[in-house]
C-alpha cells in the first residue's frame, strides 16, 4: 500500500514537471561527448532490472554513466531538507539513494563499469573523465585481443 503524497496540490504540480531524463547536465555532457565523436546510447535500460535506465551508456565498452540530481539524489555539497513533511521527504531521499546502490551492485555483477557525477560538476569535467573511461576500456579490449593468437 503507499503512502499518500503530503504535499499540497501545488506542491503536487509542481513536483510533477521536474525533469528526471534529459537534464541540463545529462545534454551538456552527451553534446561534448558527441562533439569529441563518441557515440552512445541514452536512456538504456539497466541489465536485469525494470524500470532502471542508464544516463549515457557505452555499450561495447559496458560503461554506465549517470548524472545524479544533487537534491533527489542527496549530493553531500548541495543536498537540502525539505521542512514541510521532514520525515516524508527523508524517507524518499532515503529509498532514491538506496535505489542508487542496488543500481550500481546490478551493473556491476552485470560486468559494467559505473561513473556517476553530480549534476553541479562541470560538464567539461566530466566529458573528459567518460572519455577517458572509454578509451582505456578500448585499449584494454585491443590488448586483450591480441593476446587471443593474433586473429
Amino acid at each position: 500500500m503507499r503512502a499518500a503524497h503530503p504535499s499540497s496540490p501545488e506542491v503536487s504540480a509542481r513536483m510533477s514537471r521536474q525533469t528526471n531524463r534529459d537534464t541540463s547536465a545529462e545534454r551538456a555532457v552527451r553534446q561534448l561527448l558527441h562533439a569529441s565523436g563518441y557515440r552512445y546510447r541514452i536512456h538504456y535500460p539497466v541489465p536485469g532490472m525494470r524500470r532502471r535506465k542508464i544516463d549515457i551508456a557505452f555499450t561495447r565498452a559496458r560503461l554506465a554513466i549517470l548524472i545524479d540530481g544533487c537534491f533527489w539524489h542527496g549530493c553531500p555539497e548541495h543536498a537540502t531538507s525539505p521542512r514541510a513533511n521532514a520525515e516524508w521527504w527523508r524517507q524518499k531521499l532515503d529509498r532514491n539513494i538506496a535505489r542508487d546502490q542496488e543500481t550500481n551492485a546490478q551493473l556491476l555483477a552485470e560486468g559494467w563499469t559505473v561513473l556517476r557525477f553530480w549534476e553541479h560538476e562541470s560538464p567539461d569535467a566530466v566529458a573528459r573523465q567518460v572519455a577517458e573511461a572509454v578509451e582505456r576500456e578500448k585499449a584494454s579490449r585491443r590488448k586483450r585481443s591480441t593476446k587471443g593468437g593474433g586473429r
